[in-house]
């Protein structure tokens, strides 16, 4: 089936498919996690959009737990590494070792490291130092390992879902922005509601045995990775979340005053197709064969909050990435004839 403007469209039956597949998700999580529903949203869009999804929250808030739970429920391969300051990045790429043959001589054979899944959980990945955050840049980005001058494919699906403490800095070092970049969604974890940590007390406390469900094969969700890139967006959209976007950057032309006053630096190309990706995978999660301007909006925070960096003047305001980006949200006309006509925006289009 093609839609008038050559585009394929989407069949209902395709997006109850991917609806049914979220659901039974959820109802899996739902036996270990209690409440946190726009963390779980979050991750499946990133999962579904091919993309690596970094959590940060305070110690306790079951990052860990949920990580795995959702391994669990999907028929994949699943690595936990655990970083510490002496990982080294063999500890987790893998290395080439030389062994006797049975008949005599040796050979040289390359043990895979726990890269080598579908699924990884980069525990506290700002723990290790910068040579190893290193060794997972080829792997996020290229879906490969390069050992001396072999190159070693990794599977398919392959996902690094990692979790950060953002209140213990002692013996910890910051993720570089273009480590931050290649993941497509930061995810703030939140402390629970009274009700939701009243239930995590109950369940934690007592005798409860909890047995899951694998919900979806890896081929499954390949299938569902091709459908969300197969639904189609209007140009308005794009050229919406272009506007958003480019408004980050300092400097440009039809850049708003108080972005040139409080942020130090914007957010590059990778964040527009990430709204994009993200949008299209939100609105089949959401029974929608199209994307709106809305679910652009929805996933600015977690796109743009580790893009984008805030000067020391408004950070000594107590103002954040996501204050920013609540305003330029707020700012920036929904409607495409607004958009077009704002002689501001007609800048930034231009420029």
């Amino acid at each position: 089936m093609v839609q008038q403007n050559g585009e394929p469209s989407i069949s209902a039956d395709a997006i109850e498919k991917l609806g049914a597949a979220r659901q039974r998700i959820l109802d899996q999580l739902s036996k270990v996690i209690v409440g946190q529903q726009d963390v779980m949203d979050e991750l499946l869009i990133s999962i579904f959009s091919r993309g690596h999804c970094l959590l940060e929250g305070v110690p306790g808030l079951a990052k860990t737990l949920l990580i795995s739970t959702l391994a669990d429920t999907l028929s994949l391969s699943f690595s936990r590494i655990q970083f510490t300051p002496d990982l080294m990045p063999a500890d987790i790429t893998g290395t080439e070792v030389i062994e006797e043959q049975p008949g005599g001589g040796l050979q040289r054979r390359f043990m895979e490291g726990p890269l080598f899944a579908n699924v990884i959980l980069a525990d506290e990945i700002n723990r290790t130092p910068p040579k190893t955050q290193a060794a997972l840049l080829e792997a996020m980005q290229e879906r490969h390992v390069s050992i001396g001058r072999v190159r070693h494919e990794l599977g398919d699906p392959f996902f690094v879902l990692a979790t950060q403490n953002p209140i213990e800095q002692e013996g910890t070092y910051p993720l570089p922005e273009a480590q931050q970049d290649r993941f497509m969604f930061k995810v703030l974890v939140d402390y629970p509601s009274f009700d939701e940590e009243l239930e995590v007390a109950r369940r934690t406390t007592a005798k409860v045995t909890t047995e899951l469900e694998s919900v979806l094969s890896g081929q499954e969700i390949l299938e569902l990775q091709d459908l969300v890139r197969s639904v189609p967006v209007a140009d308005h959209v794009i050229r919406y979340a272009l506007a958003i976007v480019r408004q980050t950057r300092v400097g440009s032309a039809g850049v708003p005053d108080f972005v040139m006053d409080q942020v130090g630096w914007g957010a590059g190309p990778r964040a527009v197709q990430f709204l994009v990706l993200g949008g299209k995978a939100r609105a089949l999660l959401n029974g929608r064969s199209h994307v709106t301007v809305q679910d652009i909006q929805q996933l600015c925070r977690p796109v743009l909050r580790h893009r984008m960096v805030v000067t020391f003047a408004a950070e000594s305001d107590g103002i954040t990435t996501d204050d920013v980006i609540d305003k330029l949200v707020a700012e920036t006309p929904t409607a495409e004839d607004e958009l077009t006509r704002d002689a501001r925006f007609q800048k930034i289009f231009a420029s």
